[in-house]
């Protein structure tokens, strides 16, 4: 519940992006004061007095340098799957309850790491450099079918990855926090302390996990030296679960064959970066999941969060706010 008296309208702050407005608000602008800032100066002012959040702008971390003004914040609901911008100290000792998008972004995501999948496995990059260069060049390429991939999370967009790439008759591996010896999605999942005895059997490694304390950093030259040389990584979670400077050493030195990076520590990752160059690399925008129509599921998802709030019923997607995620018990992430 809101807490305000009955009949009064609650306040809602919606952080976004300067010049955006999220589609398909109106149940809450018909319900509730929204009160839309993209600025610092701007959220401060729109987080006096409010009752709830809405973070559209994920990736903006301005909402704890505004903190000090959400006094009677109970609510913050984020428009991403991935919490790591803001979840600060601050708001985490809190007793602001705290929200995800978690579900909208899985198949999606799964279809993205699977189309990677395939980019490497038919040589893809290699075949549209060629056209480019009108050359005829005939050679044969791998089959996805009977090779292992390790997921990194068991969350819903771990497993929608999972069920996908084994449709296409790869062998999937698991690796969260719980080991599981049977799992519909990921076929047997390691606990985290046994990762790197699994690293060595895998041809494509996703990192599909959320930004926590425990997976900051978690790839890096130990993992990539476990790896077979002809294994491929594949970022879909956040950047800094990587250590870039380690990967980059690793596909040098050929320790690792190659990489998909949809995620990076600096976003939009500088121009000058050796990533967009190197053979066997591709970038993406930070896309992966995002879809024709996801902006829409997006925002009906809200409402429907917004509509319980409103009336005192259980939110979806709750974060346990000291794992960082909607943990599996509450049909979570499961990280």
């Amino acid at each position: 519940m809101t807490g305000r008296a009955s009949g009064q309208r609650p306040v809602v702050a919606v952080l976004v992006r300067r010049g955006q407005r999220p589609p398909g608000l109106e149940p809450v602008e018909e319900a509730a004061v929204v009160r839309y800032a993209a600025s610092l100066e701007e959220l401060r002012d729109a987080l006096a007095g409010a009752d709830a959040a809405l973070v559209w702008n994920f990736q903006s971390s301005i909402l704890r340098d505004a903190w000090a003004h959400a006094r009677h914040l109970r609510w913050i609901h984020v428009a991403a799957a991935g919490v790591d911008t803001v979840l600060f100290p601050e708001l985490a000792s809190s007793g602001v309850t705290l929200t995800n998008s978690r579900g909208v972004f899985d198949h999606a995501m799964g279809e993205y790491v699977l189309g990677l999948l395939l980019m490497f496995a038919k040589d893809s990059a290699a075949t549209i450099g060629l056209q480019r260069r009108h050359a005829w060049q005939f050679r044969e390429t791998e089959m996805l079918r009977g090779q292992t991939a390790l997921v990194v999370g068991a969350g819903g967009i771990g497993r929608a990855i999972g069920r996908l790439a084994r449709c296409v008759g790869m062998r999937v591996i698991g690796a969260a926090r719980t080991a599981r010896a049977s799992d519909p999605d990921l076929g047997r999942i390691v606990g985290a302390r046994d990762l790197g005895a699994v690293l060595p059997e895998a041809d494509y490694v996703v990192v599909a996990v959320p930004l926590t304390p425990e997976t900051k950093g978690l790839f890096g030259e130990a993992a990539f030296a476990r790896m077979k040389p002809t294994a491929r990584l594949i970022n879909v979670g956040r950047g800094p679960i990587v250590d870039e400077d380690a990967l980059l050493a690793a596909l040098l030195a050929k320790r690792i064959a190659g990489a998909a990076l949809d995620v990076f520590r600096e976003e939009p990752l500088p121009t000058d970066h050796p990533f967009w160059d190197m053979s066997g690399v591709i970038v993406s925008p930070h896309m992966s999941g995002d879809f024709a129509g996801s902006q829409d599921a997006l925002a009906e998802l809200f409402c429907e969060n917004f509509a319980r709030w409103r009336g005192g019923d259980p939110l979806l997607n709750v974060v346990d706010k000291r794992r960082g995620y909607v943990p599996a018990d509450a049909g979570g992430d499961g990280a």
